[in-house]
């Protein structure tokens, strides 16, 4: 649900309906199941080489593949294996800043300058606008060579690094008068928490969230740490009619905006803690569901503090997208508490897939209902 870091977003063209006509338009596809006919969809009419949807419900999990993890070797996705979250990432990196806010270290609606002073051209951006995307800071990932992918494999970046790269550009509209996706928001919003805490974001990230629920199998790579734990599907990225394993790589050319590695039962558990205030008090969750209308290319579409809401066909969804060389998913909690992660091991995705994720999140969250 946002722009990722090659700069394309995943966009649902239309109404919901529409997009679940589409789902099952195709009359090869033996449906099973309205999730499995969405997955089958991505996979045998789009193109994508592999997906996978994990669902929670209560203390049920129900996983649904198709497609292949290994387009040499023929294997399926492996059952909750490790993957690339992408801006996933920022839901994280938000309940952290939140976190500081609800302890008194962080004001939201302070000024960046008060925790970073001379880092951002101007200074009456807030920490609130960061999370938010209404700083109408410049979008770093914009400015990334991405016609050879292959050049940043192993490039990797320091934060500052990526937050020069953004400044050396004009605002894109006066702080907090608009709503504009950027990366640069949340790599500030990381050194934001470093500075504050004194500790790595990984290591806040650790204490206060994957420790706390067990997520055994999420983290954020430091510098140099470019291998993708196994198991995993191969993440695969289009280059000249190919698709190229990218499952590995350094991912601080993301960090704090997108760089995060999880699973999909990790995630479930993330957003169904999250939502169900196990993370956050009251007040800061309540902040953090305070949106505003966002262009993720969904109508009615809302985004808060590092969570975007999007209707579904059963109600609503509170959670966040995620894109990044090799994999794409969307992942959170739909009506009553029932979460999904539904994961794609190919990024940039073929156009037609990009409706179709959405699609398939509904039909996770919402069939069988």
């Amino acid at each position: 649900m946002r722009k990722s870091l090659h700069g394309r977003q995943i966009v649902a063209c239309g109404t919901l309906v529409a997009l679940l006509a589409a789902t099952t338009a195709a009359p090869a596809l033996a449906v099973t199941s309205p999730l499995q006919g969405a997955l089958d969809t991505l996979t045998a009419q789009d193109g994508v080489p592999g997906a996978e949807a994990v669902v929670q419900d209560g203390s049920r999990t129900r996983v649904t593949r198709s497609g292949t993890g290994d387009v040499a070797t023929g294997k399926p996705f492996p059952r909750n294996g490790s993957f690339r979250v992408g801006s996933v990432t920022k839901s994280f990196v938000a309940t952290v800043v939140l976190q500081l806010a609800g302890e008194g270290r962080v004001k939201l609606d302070a000024p960046v300058e008060r925790y970073l002073p001379g880092l951002l051209p101007d200074r009456r951006i807030t920490v609130r606008q960061l999370l938010q995307h209404t700083s109408g800071l410049y979008n770093y990932t914009d400015d990334l060579d991405l016609s050879d992918p292959e050049a940043l494999r192993h490039r990797g970046a320091d934060p500052a690094e990526l937050v020069a790269m953004a400044v050396k550009h004009p605002a894109l509209f006066p702080p907090g008068t608009t709503w504009s996706y950027s990366n640069t928001n949340y790599i500030v919003a990381g050194m934001l928490a470093e500075r504050v805490t004194g500790h790595a974001l990984g290591d806040e990230i650790a204490h206060r969230i994957t420790l706390p629920l067990g997520l055994r199998d999420t983290y954020l790579p430091r510098r140099g740490d470019e291998k993708l734990p196994a198991p995993h599907a191969v993440g695969y990225v289009p280059i000249d009619g190919n698709l190229v394993d990218f499952s590995d790589y350094d991912a601080t050319i993301a960090g704090a905006a997108g760089g995060l590695v999880s699973t999909p039962a990790d995630l479930d558990r993330f957003y169904g803690a999250l939502l169900g205030g196990r993370l956050l008090r009251p007040a800061e969750l309540a902040e953090m569901r305070r949106t505003v209308p966002a262009d993720l290319g969904v109508p009615g579409a809302r985004y808060g503090l590092g969570l975007g809401s999007i209707p579904l066909s059963c109600g609503e969804f509170w959670g966040h997208e995620g894109g990044v060389l090799g994999f794409t998913n969307l992942a959170g909690v739909g009506p009553g508490g029932r979460r999904a992660t539904v994961v794609l091991n190919q990024n940039p995705a073929p156009e037609a897939a990009e409706a179709h994720l959405l699609a398939a999140t509904d039909a996770a969250l919402c069939s069988g209902r």
